[in-house]
């Protein structure tokens, strides 16, 4: 019987409606995605990380992104197509070091840098004196600064390249401010070959305004216990304390209007306020090809010309060899399906034709008719009359002329077994039987007990007796059943005399 479905009939009955997908704008498609992701060991502060680099990468990254240990590096490059991922940063914990791969999809190349330091985004504000985190920020993409990467080096050019092609790039033309609100620092120490990044949130806050009017104007809510009016608030705002004082070398004229009394060609000040992570890093290798290709540059190994071709041809051969290996794959898969489709060819032929038998079918089917041969149980029973010179048994070919020797036909799916099935054993009557042979066996012994009686010591006594079994060895007499015989105790009569 057809289980009944659990949804109501409202929902049965509704119409299945595709949904609509929306294609998204070419400036969302067009602009640097970037993949999150950690490998190696597990380690909390690791996970914690990996997630404020995916927060500061906002909002063209993967921020639910779940990565499991049976997830490999091939999975996520194989939807990076898919998702319009341009980037992958991988997060790699060792016993020894941890180190940070950026590497450029699909085909490199592949930036290993390793961390000397980290701080989490939580220290940070953490320890902050005034702690700023505004969540409409993390809604635009940061602003690049990169600081001393001009200096001599191929490798401090792609570096350079691949920070900034990470983000998204700005037009001048047509940039807003009021979208300009993050900013990531990048700064390359040439002594140390350190690399500092730094994450801040920026604020904008007019100058030369008096600080009880630039409290209103900035939609903080002053306190007007001290004062009986409005005005006195206003003009007597320089005896109100600020916490952070303004900084020359931060006023800037402005292009365009902003919130908060920022007017277009007016002074105002810069304020970063930083949010986390810190990291330091330093630049270990660059491959050429998906973490697997030529090393275009060490921090500390250098390899002669002479070693440096033996490599490139080794890796040409291993190319070879792949290439190889997959064209031989390919044939072998067109000459599969070219069997398939002769085979296909060949049986659709004898249907058509109304199942017509080749004459090779003929000379098979003829020999498994000789193999087989007709069973007949008369000629069994005519070669034993002769061997043995007596009329066999009826019970000896009984099973062989009981049936048809041909295994009969099964439809294909249906639950029919060939081996026959167990007899069901009918143990109530074998429990009579046995009860019925007890009592038989029960009145047998009385009637022999009544014959003996009376005669001797090989009386009625003496068959119980033996009908006892072992006791009679054991113990003796009616004291037999009896526990041990006490010692001591209350003596007799004459042992008192």
């Amino acid at each position: 019987m057809k289980k009944k479905s659990r949804k109501p009939l409202y929902k049965r009955n509704r119409p299945k409606v595709e949904a609509p997908v929306e294609d998204e704008p070419a400036a969302i498609k067009n602009a640097p995605h970037t993949f999150v992701i950690r490998r190696g060991e597990r380690c909390a502060s690791i996970a914690r990380l990996s997630r404020d680099f995916r927060r500061m990468m906002e909002p063209f990254t993967a921020a639910n992104l779940r990565e499991r240990r049976i997830n490999k590096v091939k999975d996520f490059v194989h939807l990076s197509g898919f998702f319009h991922v341009s980037h992958m940063c991988v997060f790699s914990l060792s016993s020894q070091t941890l180190s940070l791969k950026i590497i450029r999809m699909p085909k490199g190349p592949t930036l290993t840098f390793k961390l000397h330091q980290y701080t989490l985004a939580k220290d940070v504000i953490s320890n902050t004196r005034k702690q700023f985190v505004d969540e409409e920020c993390f809604k635009t993409p940061p602003l690049v600064i990169l600081n001393s990467f001009s200096g001599e080096g191929k490798h401090l050019k792609l570096m350079a390249s691949t920070f900034q092609n990470m983000f998204p790039p700005i037009n001048l033309s047509k940039i807003k401010l009021s979208t300009l609100k993050r900013c990531v620092l990048l700064s390359y120490n040439p002594v140390s070959k350190l690399i500092d990044l730094r994450h801040y949130s920026i604020t904008v806050v007019p100058v030369n305004l008096n600080r009880g009017v630039k409290k209103l104007v900035t939609r903080n809510i002053p306190n007007l216990g001290r004062f009986e009016d409005i005005a006195d608030f206003v003009e007597k705002g320089h005896l109100l304390s600020e916490s952070e004082l303004d900084d020359e070398e931060a006023h800037v004229v402005l292009a365009q209007n902003l919130k908060c009394g920022n007017l277009a060609e007016n002074q105002s000040s810069l304020r970063l306020h930083e949010i986390g992570p810190r990291i330091t890093m330093r630049l270990m290798k660059i491959e050429d090809d998906l973490m697997t290709g030529e090393v275009l540059y060490h921090d500390y190994i250098e390899k002669d010309a002479i070693e440096v071709e033996t490599i490139r041809k080794k890796r040409a051969q291993q190319r070879r060899l792949k290439e190889q290996r997959k064209h031989k794959q390919e044939e072998n898969l067109k000459k599969k399906e070219k069997d398939k489709e002769h085979h296909r060819a060949k049986t659709s032929k004898q249907v058509q034709k109304g199942g017509e038998i080749t004459e090779e079918d003929k000379k098979l089917l003829k020999d498994a008719e000789e193999a087989v041969g007709d069973v007949s149980d008369e000629d069994d029973r005519e070669y034993y009359r002769k061997e043995i010179g007596d009329n066999p048994d009826e019970e000896l070919f009984e099973s062989a002329g009981g049936g048809n020797r041909k295994r009969p036909f099964i439809p294909k799916g249906s639950n029919y077994s060939l081996k026959p099935k167990k007899p069901r054993l009918d143990k109530r009557k074998q429990y009579e039987e046995d009860d019925r042979m007890a009592r038989q066996d029960i009145k047998r012994r009385n009637n022999e007990g009544k014959e003996m009686k009376g005669k001797g010591k090989f009386g009625r006594k003496g068959t119980k007796d033996d009908f006892r079994g072992k006791s009679k060895y054991n113990s003796s007499g009616k004291n037999a059943k009896r526990g041990p015989k006490k010692v001591g105790g209350k003596k007799s009569s004459k042992q008192k005399k």
